[in-house]
């Protein structure tokens, strides 16, 4: 059930904040994009941006940007290395400081993503996800979120997807300001950026006790 007290903020406010915002980012933040991308340039090569699809607004798909972390190294048969591999120490920095994360900004300022909301993940896990897991795609994705504050990358899936669904039905300003303020600190202290046993994060394979029961 939706909170009826960020109803408001939701349907006339979150949009125009998100604009503002990242208009306002760019602008402040264009040096150190510059020189992030001139470093990925020179350390990992061209293309400078990781370009992907992803699932947006009730799963309508778009094209989101990223700084590239990792390298295209591949083995005798053409297929990629592992990321463990190809994820050099230049890469886990962006990573670790969230700096690969700023081309996103163009993504919000389209209106592809929101300041707030769940992350982006990828298209092929639509069609793992249960019916409460698949409301996470009820509001715009996000630069960050509940998800993130809470764990990011050191928490289960199933805990991502329930913090998820608990933002969407209580969005608001204050809530949304309150993540905003968290993300940065925890981007400052670097916590919570990967999985304990991945150099990335293990891919989503569905909840079992779920899809068994389906």
């Amino acid at each position: 059930m939706i909170n009826s007290n960020g109803g408001f903020y939701r349907k006339y406010l979150k949009r125009p904040m998100d604009f503002v915002l990242s208009l306002i980012a760019i602008v402040l933040l264009s040096p150190v994009i510059l020189i992030v991308a001139l470093l990925v340039r020179t350390k990992l090569g061209s293309p400078v941006l990781f370009k992907q699809e992803r699932p947006g607004l009730n799963e309508k798909l778009f094209i989101m940007y990223k700084f590239r972390t990792m390298t295209d190294e591949s083995d005798a048969n053409g297929e990629l290395l592992p990321d463990s591999v190809r994820l050099t120490k230049f890469g886990k920095f962006l990573r670790s400081t969230s700096l690969d994360e700023l081309p996103e900004l163009i993504n919000i300022l389209r209106g592809d993503m929101s300041i707030i909301g769940p992350r982006p993940l990828l298209t092929g896990y639509l069609p793992l996800y249960n019916e409460h897991q698949k409301r996470r795609h009820e509001v715009r994705p996000g630069l960050s979120g509940l998800a993130q504050v809470s764990g990011r990358n050191a928490i289960s899936w199933e805990e991502k997807f329930y913090l998820d669904v608990q933002y969407v039905d209580n969005v608001s300003f204050i809530g949304d300001w309150k993540i905003i303020f968290t993300t940065i600190k925890k981007v400052f202290i670097r916590e919570g950026i990967n999985s304990e046993t991945a150099a990335t994060i293990e891919p989503f394979k569905g909840t079992i006790k779920e899809r068994t029961e389906a």
